[in-house]
């Protein structure tokens, strides 16, 4: 390919990931139709349905409180260390969580309230509202303070590890969280009494690594859409029976992310803050402890596991080269990684849906290995 004709392909190429309405378009018909496949191939409980309803229902939602959220001045506190760019952002309206996750909830409980699953699906519920509610007041006290940070680390972390506690002795107790963690390719691990502070561990990482790739318009939502809808396909595959209807609750909550991402991509209507991201972290770990399904999350959150990784290698390379050499030296850019490649590539969009095809390649990598 001469340079002309490869120069010419590139920016064809970017274009395309630039359109945020044709992408969005695409991921739909993606999701929807992976799970009209799983409909047509499994004999099991519609996905394609509760899939349309939730997405219907949080546009409508979101698009009715973007407004209300507005002029209760809820707006984007924007970090001074970050890009530049961002700082046109400011004041943008945020706190969108407010509005798709009680869709996405009170969707889920209707289209499940008859299932073997349901007190699973509350306890699950449970520790989504329970981090909202964490992350509405760190939403709050930063808007209050006009700085964009809420709660210190050290309350966060508090409140989480409560929450999490609470949601865990429930589910031990109900015999719905196991011991025991599978593993590719029909093998097992035994956690025994680790279990606890494993889950622990995976609600909080998690949790705060969706908080970490919320970070560009649609970047966050769009992964967590495709990471549940990969997480409700692979219960479908693996799940016992009585778990089914924690696959539909995923194509459920993976709508209400696509509603929300109808406002939410570039250039963003509405963020969904801190009461957003926490509240989709905890809700994919929830499910993934109750259907044993970590290797899968951990597989598919591949983008998630990065934004955070990123952070801890650039804060622990700086301080311990600054206290070796006097100068901080800096792996990336910026962290997290979705600010190195905003800056390198220069096109907020074409990173977001870079990512997000590297997330739909993880899904389906993770789906061929539990197939497997």
């Amino acid at each position: 390919m001469s340079n002309s004709s490869e120069l010419f392909y590139n920016q064809k190429i970017k274009k395309i990931l630039a359109n945020s309405n044709l992408i969005i378009v695409i991921l739909f018909i993606l999701i929807f139709g992976g799970s009209l496949f799983f409909d047509l191939w499994l004999p099991y409980k519609p996905l394609s349905i509760p899939l349309i309803i939730s997405t219907i229902t949080s546009m409508m939602a979101t698009k009715w409180g973007i407004e209300k959220l507005k002029k209760g001045q809820l707006k984007q506190i924007i970090r001074k260390e970050g890009p530049k760019t961002h700082y046109l952002k400011a004041g943008t309206t945020t706190m969108g969580g407010l509005l798709f996750i009680p869709a996405g909830l009170i969707v889920g409980a209707l289209i499940t309230s008859n299932s073997e699953s349901i007190e699973k699906i509350i306890a699950i519920s449970f520790i989504t509202l329970m981090f909202m509610i964490i992350g509405a007041i760190d939403d709050w006290k930063s808007m209050q303070r006009k700085h964009n940070t809420g709660l210190t680390v050290k309350e966060k972390l508090l409140l989480q590890i409560g929450a999490s506690i609470i949601f865990i002795y429930w589910s031990y107790i109900k015999n719905y969280l196991e011991n025991t963690i599978t593993i590719p390719f029909g093998n097992s691990v035994n956690a025994g009494i680790l279990i606890w502070p494993i889950s622990i561990f995976i609600l909080i990482a998690v949790s705060n690594s969706t908080n970490l790739t919320d970070g560009l318009d649609g970047l966050a939502s769009g992964c967590s859409a495709l990471i549940f809808t990969g997480l409700g396909l692979n219960i479908l595959l693996l799940g016992s029976p009585e778990d089914q209807s924690l696959a539909v609750f995923c194509l459920v909550m993976a709508g209400a992310l696509l509603g929300f991402l109808v406002f939410n991509k570039q250039p963003a209507y509405i963020f969904m803050g801190d009461t957003g991201s926490l509240a989709i972290g905890a809700s994919l770990s929830a499910v993934a402890l109750l259907s044993d399904s970590l290797w899968p999350l951990f597989c598919m959150s591949g983008v998630l596991v990065a934004e955070s990784s990123s952070v801890i290698i650039q804060v622990l390379v700086f301080k311990l080269s600054k206290k070796l050499n006097g100068t901080g030296f800096r792996v990336l850019k910026m962290a997290p990684l979705h600010h190195h490649f905003e800056i390198t590539i220069k096109n907020e969009q074409v990173v977001v849906t870079s990512f997000w095809i590297i997330t739909l390649c993880l899904v389906l990598i993770s789906l061929l290995i539990s197939l497997n």
